[in-house]
């Protein structure tokens, strides 16, 4: 199957380029030939096949490819490639340079006649070689996969740059690609951006995304959200699904755009249509939240499926997160389980943590306390706080590892500097009674003020209120204005 951007099909451009670049000078012979244009673009095929019969057969090169062109996509005549190729190949020894490219794409696709890497070379050169730009292109091609020639980036570059000066946009953005990754050239982001606009410019939706992509990120181009979201939105008016995905997204967060979420839902939509993984997820994320749409647990989770079914990491865990609460879907425990475990497989740390609750409360599986401390320290070692301060729990009680008051304030700590307020909280308590550290009662005295400010409303904040309120009765003044100053100060570095 050819691929569109990399072997559209012979005739159809030839045909259209022919009808272009044909001079008709003023005799007998070119007004036939002129009239027979005429009738091939008002699809009188017929009578422009017989009209190119009896030219090509008196040795009209342009009328042999023009033949050869109706054979091809088998208009007035039914579709015979190997006529095709025959009518071609008249014209293309004449040195007619569309039928030469025509011919090489033949035998580069096996098409017509036997599939032949090195006639196919021969045929793209004469007509690269006299300045055919789809065949330096498709020449570039060959040099830059290695068919039917050694590979070489260079020389490939040095086709592609050859027909992109000329204007054509396939080889403008495969020289802008070259420039980005630093292939057969020297990596230039910002001669990746300059031909990347060029192409973009003429309506070519993946050049259109990699520029926006370049603007997103400031790559090649200064920084500029809104030119970006122009440039993905263009892709994706075109149909590309990164490009809606990422238009969607821009919406979603108000990014380069004024945030709409019903906007952002509608490209999330199209994209996921398309299959891609990560629009389904976010929109199976609007279809839970609300947002943009109207509520739809069902449809959330139909959304969420489909994505990790593809292997995305955040669906299963949206997915799981559904099955655990029963939301959307019935409660079970098993097919949570079975998600967190493709998740956490991937190295998400949620899930990781989710299995670790899982086995730690014995939810859909025995409980299991040693299995329980496992995952969460793979999470915790990854830097999730809620992992960090529930394996710090598991050594502070000896729950499922050996206790540990000492590993216990390490963990806590690592949670706490994250501004994790019940690890804060826990931390202070440590301090408090000397446990795994020595006994400090401004350190406690700071953990708990920092616990305090951070924790919303509820027994988690009442607790930490009522800790400092303990430690405060044991301080003099002046260790109660350190440790506030203290926990002003880790306040301060953190902004």
């Amino acid at each position: 199957m050819r691929s569109p951007r990399q072997f559209p099909k012979p005739g159809l451009t030839a045909c259209v380029m022919a009808a272009l670049l044909f001079v008709l000078p003023a005799t007998a012979g070119a007004e036939s030939f002129n009239d027979a244009l005429k009738a091939y673009n008002e699809k009188d095929y017929k009578k422009a096949l017989q009209i190119y019969q009896t030219l090509a057969e008196q040795g009209n090169p342009r009328a042999q490819n023009n033949l050869g062109n109706m054979y091809d996509v088998g208009h007035g005549v039914e579709q015979d490639l190997e006529q095709a190729a025959s009518w071609y190949s008249k014209a293309a020894e004449q040195d007619h340079q569309i039928a030469q490219y025509n011919l090489g794409n033949m035998y580069d696709v096996g098409q017509g006649i036997p599939q032949d890497f090195d006639e196919a070379k021969k045929w793209y050169t004469r007509a690269a070689e006299s300045g055919y730009p789809k065949a330096q292109h498709y020449l570039g091609i060959m040099y830059n996969r290695g068919k039917g020639v050694d590979q070489d980036p260079e020389e490939a570059a040095e086709w592609y740059t050859k027909a992109a000066e000329q204007g054509f946009d396939k080889a403008q953005f495969d020289l802008g690609y070259m420039y980005e990754v630093g292939e057969g050239v020297s990596k230039d982001p910002a001669q990746a951006a300059k031909w990347f606009l060029k192409a973009a410019e003429q309506g070519h939706a993946k050049a259109q995304f990699k520029l926006g992509n370049m603007y997103d990120t400031g790559k090649g181009v200064e920084k500029n959200l809104e030119e970006a979201a122009k440039w993905y939105k263009k892709a994706a008016e075109q149909g590309l699904p990164r490009a809606q995905f990422n238009i969607g997204n821009m919406y979603d967060f108000g990014e380069g755009v004024e945030q709409d979420h019903q906007q952002a839902a509608e490209w999330y939509a199209q994209a996921a249509e398309q299959g891609h993984a990560s629009a389904q997820n976010s929109l199976g994320h609007m279809y839970d939240r609300g947002q943009g749409v109207s509520q739809d647990l069902g449809t959330a989770v139909k959304w969420y499926t489909q994505a990790s079914e593809q292997g995305h990491t955040l669906a299963q865990y949206n997915l799981a997160t559904m099955f655990f609460y029963g939301q959307g879907v019935d409660q079970h425990y098993a097919s949570a389980m079975s998600w967190h475990l493709k998740a956490a497989g991937q190295d998400h740390t949620k899930s990781q943590n989710a299995l670790g609750l899982m086995f730690d409360q014995g939810k859909g599986v025995t409980k299991n306390q040693v299995a329980a401390a496992q995952w969460y320290t793979k999470a915790a070692e990854a830097g999730l706080p809620l992992a960090q301060y529930n394996i710090a729990s598991m050594y502070e009680l000896g729950e499922g590892v050996i206790q540990d008051y000492v590993k216990a304030a390490e963990w806590y700590q690592k949670a706490a500097d994250q501004n994790y307020g019940q690890a804060q909280n826990s931390l202070g308590t440590l301090y408090h009674q000397g446990k795994g550290v020595a006994q400090d009662l401004v350190k406690a005295h700071m953990w708990y003020n920092l616990a305090a400010t951070q924790l919303q409303d509820g027994k988690h904040k009442e607790r930490a209120v009522k800790n400092r309120e303990n430690v405060t009765k044991h301080m003099n003044p002046k260790q109660v204005v350190e440790a506030q100053q203290m926990a002003g100060t880790w306040q301060e570095k953190r902004k």
